[in-house]
């Protein structure tokens, strides 16, 4: 039996009829469209559903989608909401620092450095390895990624 739920996804109101063993990560994708966040594992392992919830980065493949009625979300998506007619800082530092390769990675890893971010502008090396050890790159591109996100701290526009 489908539940109905309201939140905010992407700065903007949003309702939608759910069953209850949908996960987070099912109703962004299938339901609503929002293919940025990417299911690699489906158990919480390698990150790459990586979203925000309530200023948290969290694995939405873990998360029933009902966990998030009254609540906020953030995907990938979103940033162009942040900062329409250009990229944000940090997929320009991605960008800029090679920290883009297969890209599969790519969106959880700028979502958990943008809470990161969020809570600590201006974060030590130990601190944004600490934010991103929940997400697995494949290419192994991990020193491009963190100079990526020193980078976005240092903009100004973050």
């Amino acid at each position: 039996m489908k539940r109905h739920i309201s939140f905010i996804l992407n700065g903007g109101s949003m309702e939608v009829d759910v069953e209850p063993y949908w996960t987070l990560l099912y109703l962004l994708r299938e339901i609503l469209g929002l293919t940025g966040t990417k299911e690699g594992c489906g158990m919480g392992e390698c990150g790459s559903c990586t979203v925000i919830v309530n200023g948290k980065a969290i694995v939405s493949c873990l998360l029933p989608s009902i966990e998030v009625d009254q609540g906020e979300v953030w995907t990938v998506e979103g940033l162009s909401v942040v900062f329409p007619q250009e990229i944000h800082p940090l997929q320009e530092a991605f960008i800029e620092k090679g920290a883009v390769q297969c890209g599969f990675c790519t969106p959880g890893m700028i979502m958990s450095a943008k809470a990161l971010l969020d809570e600590k502008p201006n974060p030590t090396e130990e601190e944004i390895k600490t934010a991103i050890e929940g997400n697995l790159c494949r290419c192994g591109g991990y020193m491009q990624i963190i100079k990526a996100i020193k980078a976005a701290a240092e903009s100004k526009d973050q």
